[in-house]
């Protein structure tokens, strides 16, 4: 369940951020740069906290050769699908989802690591030690 919990915060930080709807952050704060410029960089900076809290566990975490591997995983199981038919990619909004979901996955993976392997191999990172 936790990983469920941290998949869809990191999914909601990035569909939040930018989604093929009208409504996300980009094209709000395009819109409405001019008259509210404080509401503009008071929401901006909630969205980089929360990138830097992701991207930070992350990288710490998998590194950038984990989400390399994991982007892997996942563009390959795209391709599974697209070339079995069960996907197609001809609709640019189901791809801008897709590539929400994939970045999603990749973040609640990298939040979630350290846990996962603490718990299969009973190894503690060094920032863990005060638990």
């Amino acid at each position: 369940m936790g990983f469920v919990i941290r998949w869809v915060f990191a999914f909601v930080l990035l569909a939040a951020t930018y989604n093929p709807t009208e409504w996300n952050f980009v094209r709000w704060s395009m819109a409405n740069f001019e008259t509210n410029l404080s509401l503009t960089v008071l929401f901006g900076l909630i969205l980089l906290v929360g990138y830097i809290i992701y991207l930070r566990a992350t990288l710490r975490s998998i590194g950038v050769f984990g989400m390399i591997l994991v982007f892997a995983v996942v563009g390959t199981l795209l391709w599974v699908l697209y070339d079995q038919g069960i996907v197609s990619l001809d609709n640019p909004t189901v791809n801008t989802w897709i590539a929400v979901f994939t970045l999603s996955f990749v973040l609640a993976i990298g939040l979630s690591w350290s846990i996962v392997r603490r718990r299969l191999t009973g190894q503690a990172d060094m920032d863990d030690v005060d638990e």
